[in-house]
């Protein structure tokens, strides 16, 4: 059987995306293949949003920005857009979901919190689309 898959997709894939992936993957616990990736992928990831997931005990060892790419938004089952506008690759008939979220870079540690919990919110009202529910991580 293979697993449905969600793709992240902003900007530098450092911040936003980093979090939707970080969280889905929490909460999905296996029952999901989760992707992320940018437009114009960045040097590294936002070290804020880092800070605030790993307040939540979620852990973002082994990530990097990527570069989104046509095969990857055909790969996926779901796009959530993140901000990527016009640069997210367009795949006719392909499920795409576009999250209007304030950009985290260059934010405080507060207003990262915020963008974090919509996030947050909103993954879990995707999770249930595909009979996914969890715990809020610590």
């Amino acid at each position: 059987m293979t697993l449905p898959v969600i793709l992240f997709a902003c900007v530098h894939n450092g911040g936003r995306s980093l979090a939707g992936k970080v969280l889905t993957q929490h909460y999905a616990n296996g029952a999901l293949t989760v992707r992320s990736a940018g437009s114009e992928p960045g040097a590294g990831l936002n070290p804020v949003v880092v800070e605030v997931l790993h307040e939540r005990g979620l852990s973002t060892e082994g990530e990097a920005p990527r570069q989104l790419t046509r095969e990857g938004v055909v790969e996926a089952d779901i796009v959530v857009t993140m901000g990527c506008g016009e640069a997210c690759p367009y795949v006719p008939g392909k499920r795409i979901v576009d999250w209007e979220l304030d950009d985290p870079k260059g934010q405080d540690l507060q207003t990262v919190r915020r963008i974090v919990d919509e996030i947050d919110v909103r993954v879990r009202a995707l999770l249930l689309e595909f009979g996914v529910t969890g715990d809020r991580p610590g």
